[in-house]
């Protein structure tokens, strides 16, 4: 196989004096490759064995120590969150509900992912050698309509949906398959159709567990060609996988594949070295059948978190490499993979320490994208039932990620955690804090760098008494071929005509990202005009040059269009907070109100409004974490509850300190 050329550069002039990180995002320019250990001063140096003889360097070394502080937003950064069909995880809620039903919850999740600010979806559609989509390979679903191999019923095809509403809202849509699994032990028929019936001779058993052999080029065939009927049908944005190869214990594989091993075992004498040889060659051929047919598809893997136990020095646990044989360094060395999302779902410190983890991986990424996988089903107890994570765990984590310029992003498990379950707060952390700026996804420097042309007459309308709709058109595809994929609307306040280049560079102007050729926004009143600008947005994020812009002075909101039409207990700002937060609500008509804290016991901690009557309007009162004796209060979890009369609404937030 051909390897991808190392640029290498000169190590500094002795004794030079540079901060460690000022040198890592040196030697992380794309295109730079791993960095030598003589570019690193004042570092531990750890070697370790990489396959085909390379030798990897990984710094070991205390990187700069991250506050929660405020970061300026990137106005480039993958923000994924993976949405699981399998035992109905995240969707549908229900297999026997209609599809009317269905339908309208994806399209609200996917509504709720992009209000959080999250950019792409990994959407599971393959669990068990099934379909989320119309196949003619593989049977319906079991975890869509209660039985293998039954189609919806009206008619409708998850996948083309979640496609079509995720670019309708300008986000990328990847479709997530896991590869190898068959048959997990649901305990439901399976179709005739179904692979584990017309193929059996392809299956390993483990009990009640089948998966198909990676070892059998039939069935790396099989499943590539599975995957390419997709790609060539429906218009996603990549290919994902997960981290089931190999089975996991306690169905680690032992001696059930001798036969295989027997018929093709390519002159391997170790059987882990062949295993692993299997899915990497299973790896290179989808990746290469995806690129000789949509090049601007992307393909991503996202393995288990720990490459093999002891690397770098101090991690301990199981590993994906010995264990499950998946070597995803093989992958970023050989160029196979587009992106990789190790799943780091541990804290902080420890034996699977988050920091270390991910500072390794990035200096192992070859110049490939990173996005860490995140477990913030640890956060909450519906979804996890150990010990949880603290509410500032995976705050921390995004942040420390964005201090490192060999990770592009963040990817969620799971949605639910995102749009249902309270997590700890970390919504409201996305939606006030970590993704209040939308951002783009990041553009890959090995895949197409055609800019799209701009899009064409941009005007607005006044549609409200504060509302304003920009429109456009579509431009039409460069002699190229690049077209716009999506759209970045740009505004900003200014005296006078600002620089629109200028504008663009800053993350806080990006308003919007659409997949429409129209946005609505409602700038309120200011001393100076607003002006807006679009982009358009290639398939690999690259902006064209700026629309023609427009101008407008903002308008103030009607008094009467001020006045809530409902009454609403608002989440409270910030969340999670120390020392103090704000706490909103909108009542629509008058009446005597009550606000109070309550700890998860249901013991009242503090009054904040006592019966006092309000009128119709809104209203914010401030709680400094103290209780009604003045006290501070612990850490934790409470519950703030409104009363208006006989209605309540109720929330919760998050102390810490």
């Amino acid at each position: 196989m051909l390897r991808r050329a190392r640029p290498t550069m000169p190590p500094p002039a002795k004794g030079l004096a540079f901060p460690i990180r000022a040198w890592y995002l040196v030697l992380r320019r794309p295109g730079l490759g791993r960095p030598s250990c003589s570019f690193v001063p004042s570092c531990r140096i750890v070697a370790m064995s990489y396959r085909r003889t390379l030798i990897g360097l990984v710094l070991s070394c205390g990187l700069l120590t991250l506050a929660a502080q405020a970061q300026t937003p990137p106005r480039h950064e993958f923000r994924g969150a993976w949405i699981a069909t399998v035992l109905n995880l995240d969707w549908p809620t229900s297999r026997t509900a209609s599809p009317a039903v269905q339908r309208e919850e994806l399209v609200a999740m996917l509504d709720e992912l992009k209000a959080l600010g999250i950019n792409a979806v990994f959407f599971q559609v393959r669990a068990e050698s099934d379909a989320l989509y119309a196949s003619s390979i593989e049977p319906w679903s079991y975890w869509l309509t209660g039985t293998q191999g039954q189609a919806p019923d009206p008619f409708y095809d998850p996948l083309q949906v979640a496609v079509e509403e995720a670019h309708r809202r300008g986000m990328e849509l990847h479709a997530w398959f896991n590869p190898f699994r068959a048959v997990r032990g649901s305990g439901y028929p399976n179709a005739d159709t179904h692979v584990s019936v017309t193929h059996p001779e392809w299956m390993l058993r483990f009990g009640s567990l089948q998966i198909l052999d990676p070892g059998q080029p039939a069935v790396r065939d099989y499943v590539t060609s599975v995957i390419m009927d997709v790609v060539r049908r429906y218009d996603i944005d990549g290919v994902h996988f997960d981290d089931y190869f190999y089975p996991y214990p306690p169905n680690q594989i032992t001696d059930e594949d001798d036969d295989t091993f027997e018929a093709y075992h390519r002159g391997f004498t170790d059987r882990g070295d062949w295993r692993r040889d299997n899915i990497n060659r299973f790896i290179e051929q989808v990746h290469d059948s995806i690129n000789a047919v949509r090049p601007e598809v992307v393909f991503g893997i996202s393995p288990f978190g720990i490459w093999r136990n002891g690397v770098p020095a101090g991690i301990v646990g199981m590993d994906a490499y010995d264990v499950i044989y998946a070597d995803a360094t093989a992958w970023l060395d050989d160029g196979t993979i587009d992106y990789l999302v190790p799943q780091l779902y541990w804290p902080f410190g420890g034996g699977q320490d988050y920091a270390k983890l991910s500072s390794w991986w990035s200096f192992t990424a070859f110049g490939r994208h990173l996005y860490i996988g995140h477990g913030l089903y640890r956060a909450d107890r519906n979804t996890f039932s150990g010990t949880l994570f603290a509410a500032d765990e995976v705050p921390r984590q995004v942040r420390y990620n964005r201090e490192d310029i060999g990770i592009q992003g963040s990817v969620f498990f799971r949605a639910k955690n995102l749009t249902h379950y309270a997590s700890r707060g970390f919504a409201d952390s996305l939606r006030t804090d970590l993704y209040r700026y939308p951002a783009l996804t990041p553009p890959m420097d090995w895949k197409d760098q055609t800019a799209p042309e701009a899009p064409v007459g941009l005007e607005y309308t006044w549609t409200g008494e504060d509302a304003v709709t920009l429109s456009w058109s579509p431009p039409a595809a460069t002699a190229g071929g690049a077209s716009a994929r999506r759209y970045a609307v740009y505004r900003i306040r200014s005296a006078g005509v600002p620089d629109f280049e200028e504008v663009l560079a800053e993350a806080t102007n990006l308003l919007a990202v659409t997949g429409e050729t129209s946005y609505t926004d409602r700038p309120g009143e200011a001393d100076v005009p607003y002006y807006y600008v679009v982009t358009s947005v290639s398939a690999n994020s690259i902006e064209s040059a700026p629309s023609n812009s427009v101008s407008l002075e903002g308008r103030a909101v009607a008094v009467e269009a001020e006045q809530p039409v409902a009454f609403r207990l608002r989440q409270n700002y910030p969340n999670p907070f120390n020392p103090s937060t704000e706490i909103a609500y909108e009542l629509d008509r008058a009446g005597a109100v009550t606000l109070a804290v309550f700890d998860v016991l249901g013991r009242r901690v503090a009054t904040l409004v006592d019966g006092v009557p309000q009128a119709r309007g809104r209203y914010t009162v401030r709680w400094n974490g103290t209780d009604d004796a003045g006290q501070p209060v612990a850490s934790g979890t409470y519950l703030y509850m409104l009363r208006v009369g006989d209605r309540l609404q109720t929330r919760a937030m998050v102390l810490v300190k």
